[in-house]
């Protein structure tokens, strides 16, 4: 339960007292200011207490954007300020200061409005601000939230009011501001009222998010029969799971029920439906005496590099000034011009595009052709991207911070062997060039160690021994702190060395299962490097220490997968896969949930649009 406490001259109508209700709010009033700090200081200490104006004229959608969102722990608008648990005592000091000026907003946040006189809520607020809590003040937009100081003010406020309906910029914005062509054009133009629909029936995103992951499940099964009816319904079941996908995100700003659980489902389910979809095409095609589980995992590998890419580049630019180079000078004239945004959001091929071309694909064409399609799409998706980030980060200025440096390698997942060599190379690294020389060595030991494995005879030790010196070059481009302008590219570039060592070795080895093996192994190693992601935009840093040891790091397992290939017969090999991938789903999975469940877990929903 939330209480809200009136305060202020005595207004009539009932209009502020039932929408405070109505959004959850066990609604009292203050006789006056002692009395006020002490219906706040009663109130138990696990809700959440917001003080409001009873001269307040606002929206109801208003008064919920600033009332009840979860995320911030302060927050106001003009004539109301709200406190979770997390920030009630700083309220309570708040209350019981002198009135103050408005302070200066933080970083990003909208101007403080200036107090009403007299209203407490508005002094309670700059207090706040003035003591360095960090109040959040929600952008209105087209909707009232104002006190009036006099009658002609509030029937002004009240007109304000009535010429807007705010149940529709509700569902307006309940859509991302930037999001791409297929989504923005053939989904969130009715997805917005399936959201509505499912909150006026108490649904909530957690349970949308699971509808869609069960829906993805059904197409790869579906998509699994090898049947051309099989695979028209995986394209369309396909379809309505991103459709759902789309409206748990729009549930949760529709109705505000962001969550710690379900930042962990939206940012972990997409990808394991879509490679559970690619498992489902080529158990398909296998059935139909066609051997894709190659392409099924190039395409994986693929995604993830991908997704690494922009990961690590938005790291290791997250605290810098903006960018003036020419390309980013570009971007920005491009984005000025309307039909040039949707064109380049299209390239670069995000969930939307990618789903809808696999979902036609899949119901229209073979497996086949569905990931030969998908492969030339994203590599052509993944040189644009790459390219415009080199270009940017070449011509940036000044070296990043210690944080960019430190989520960076984080992100490499350097285990023992890695972190042993760098020990030893550190005065080596610290010789190498500041632009190309932690790139340089990450790229040479991609290249030594998939050249061994794809060039040398298939069973020999060579790829065991190109594995040793792989470690070691994997230490020498991380034994200096990587904040040098192209440091970014070593997590890509370990990422597509570790599973593209395990997808060219598995191909070799010339038995049926290996392959199948090899993409459950990818798959889980894959999950350890998303959740590592999402632990860091969250700012809670890596998985622990003893987890990244544990699975070996990605040297490490680079080492056990060549030395599985030189050691054991191709049935063997299989079973080593298989077993690996087993054990590393185990340990991420149980730190991962014990993680993401815990209450100290950050709630990491994405609004950017960034192409997923």
């Amino acid at each position: 339960m939330s209480t809200a406490i009136l305060t202020g001259p005595p207004v009539a109508g009932e209009q502020l007292p039932g929408d405070l209700r109505a959004l959850g709010f066990t609604v009292v009033t203050a006789a006056d200011d002692g009395d006020l700090a002490a219906r706040v200081g009663a109130v138990p200490a696990g809700e959440r207490v917001a003080v409001v104006d009873t001269r307040l004229v606002a929206h109801r959608h208003a008064l919920r954007l600033a009332l009840t969102d979860p995320r911030f722990p302060a927050a106001a608008v003009p004539g109301a300020v709200t406190a979770q648990p997390a920030a009630r005592a700083a309220l309570l000091r708040a209350l019981a200061a002198p009135p103050a000026g408005p302070a200066a907003p933080p970083a990003g946040e909208v101007t403080v409005p200036r107090a009403t006189a007299g209203s407490v809520p508005d002094a309670a607020a700059a207090a706040l601000a003035a003591a360095g809590e960090q109040v959040h003040r929600p952008e209105l937009g087209v909707l009232t939230a104002t006190v009036p100081e006099g009658p002609r003010e509030r029937e002004q406020a009240l007109a304000a009011l009535a010429e807007t309906d705010d149940e529709q910029v509700r569902l307006r914005t309940a859509v991302k501001a930037r999001d791409g062509f297929f989504t923005t054009f053939f989904v969130s133009p009715y997805s917005r009222y399936l959201a509505r629909w499912c909150a006026r029936r108490g649904l909530t995103p957690n349970q949308v998010t699971t509808a869609s992951l069960v829906t993805a499940l059904i197409a790869a099964g579906c998509a699994a029969t090898g049947t051309r009816p099989g695979f028209a319904a995986a394209g369309l079941l396909l379809l309505f799971s991103f459709v759902l996908d789309c409206t748990d995100g729009q549930l949760a700003r529709y109705s505000l029920q962001y969550s710690t659980l379900g930042a962990w489902l939206d940012a972990t389910f997409d990808r394991a439906k879509e490679y559970a979809f690619y498992a489902g095409l080529a158990l398909g095609a296998a059935r139909g005496g066609d051997d894709v589980w190659a392409l099924a995992l190039a395409a994986m590998i693929l995604q993830t590099v991908r997704h690494v890419v922009d990961f690590a580049f938005n790291e290791a630019d997250h605290d810098a000034p903006g960018n003036t180079s020419p390309a980013a000078a570009l971007s920005g004239r491009l984005d000025s011009v309307g039909w040039t945004v949707w064109v380049r959001r299209m390239i670069v091929l995000p969930i939307g595009e990618r789903w809808a071309l696999i979902a036609v694909l899949t119901a229209l064409t073979t497996p086949r052709t569905v990931f030969t399609v998908l492969l030339i799409g994203c590599a052509l998706a993944a040189c644009y991207t790459t390219a415009g980030r080199l270009l940017r980060s070449l011509a940036r200025r000044g070296p990043r911070t210690v944080r960019a440096g430190r989520a960076l390698a984080d992100l490499a997942d350097s285990g023992p062997l890695a972190e042993a060599a760098a020990r030893v190379l550190g005065a080596p690294a610290r010789t190498l060039p500041a632009l190309l020389g932690a790139p340089a060595a990450a790229l040479f030991a991609t290249a030594l160690i998939l050249l061994t494995a794809a060039l040398t005879p298939s069973g020999g030790p060579w790829p065991a021994v190109a594995a040793v010196g792989y470690a070691a070059l994997s230490g020498l481009a991380v034994a200096r702190p990587l904040t040098g302008p192209l440091d970014w590219l070593v997590p890509p570039l370990f990422r597509t060395a570790e599973y593209g060592t395990i997808l060219v070795l598995a191909a070799r080895a010339e038995t049926d299962g290996a392959l199948p093996a090899a993409f459950g192994l990818v798959a889980a190693a894959a999950y350890h490097h998303y959740d590592t992601v999402y632990r860091i935009r969250g700012g809670t840093g890596a998985p622990p220490a003893w987890l990244v040891r544990a699975v070996g790091g990605q040297e490490g397992r680079v080492l056990a997968v060549t030395a599985a290939a030189a050691l054991l017969p191709a049935t063997g090999f299989t079973i080593a896969l298989t077993a690996l991938a087993a054990v590393i789903a185990l340990a991420v999975l149980i730190e991962s949930i014990r993680f993401w469940v815990s209450s100290g877990a950050p709630a990491v929903h994405d609004e950017t649009g960034e192409p997923a």
